[in-house]
Parts: structure tokens; C-alpha cells; sequence
């Protein structure tokens, strides 16, 4: 599946400089910064430097070096926060339906209290 990019969300603009952020960690394909509407106690976005859409996106046309570069980053965010011996959750939307709200692959590390159940019985 084709994937268009829109070089203009807020998270392409954080990686070119236009928006400050509150990093936590900066890797050669990576970025992860502190939330500005946090959920949890421990609320950070990470983020891949390329331009990717969605997981999805990101698992087909990634390289392997972003890949392992990213899933890393996301381990040692988990440890910088220490949100590894409680437990944590670690979200990634998809499309309109998984309510994605910025079109550029994210996940976010919540944790820091405990979270509860992920979703209701509809």
C-alpha cells in the first residue's frame, strides 16, 4: 500500500527545528520528547527521523538500520523514564479508525502509575 507523507505535521516540523520540544533522546533515526498534554505521570512520543505514516509504512520501507535504531530507542526511553520495573504501556495509532492524530509513526511510552484497562467492552 502506497503511503502519502505530509511533510507538514507538527512532528516533521519538530525533527526540522521549527518546534521546540522537551527531548529525552536524540539517536541518528530517532527522537523521543516529553509529551505537552501528558496522560500519565511519564508520557514521551518517540519518534523515527524518517518519514513515515504509520507502522505499517515503517515496517515495509524502513531500512534495518532505522528499524533497530528505533526499536532501541524506544527500549532506553523506557529505561531513562524507569518505567521498566512497574510496567508501562506503549501505544501506536493507526489511520482514522485507530484515531491517529498526526500522520508521522509515533509511539508513546505511558507510564509512571497504574494505567488500567486499555479499552471497554463496547
Amino acid at each position: 500500500m502506497p503511503y502519502s507523507y505530509d511533510d507538514q505535521n507538527i512532528f516533521a516540523k519538530i525533527l526540522r527545528g521549527e518546534i521546540p520540544n522537551d527531548t529525552v533522546l536524540e539517536t541518528e533515526h530517532s527522537l523521543a520528547f516529553r509529551d505537552i498534554q501528558p496522560q500519565a505521570p511519564v508520557h514521551i512520543l518517540v519518534i523515527p527521523r524518517g518519514a513515515y505514516v504509520n507502522y505499517d509504512d515503517f515496517a515495509t520501507n524502513a531500512t534495518d538500520a532505522e528499524i533497530l535504531d528505533y526499536t532501541r530507542a524506544i527500549s532506553k526511553v523506557c529505561e531513562i523514564a524507569g518505567v521498566d520495573p512497574d510496567g508501562f504501556r506503549m501505544i501506536s495509532n493507526a489511520g482514522e479508525n485507530g484515531v491517529q492524530e498526526v500522520p508521522h509513526l509515533h509511539v508513546h511510552i505511558l507510564g509512571g502509575r497504574p494505567l488500567g484497562r486499555m479499552l471497554a467492552k463496547a
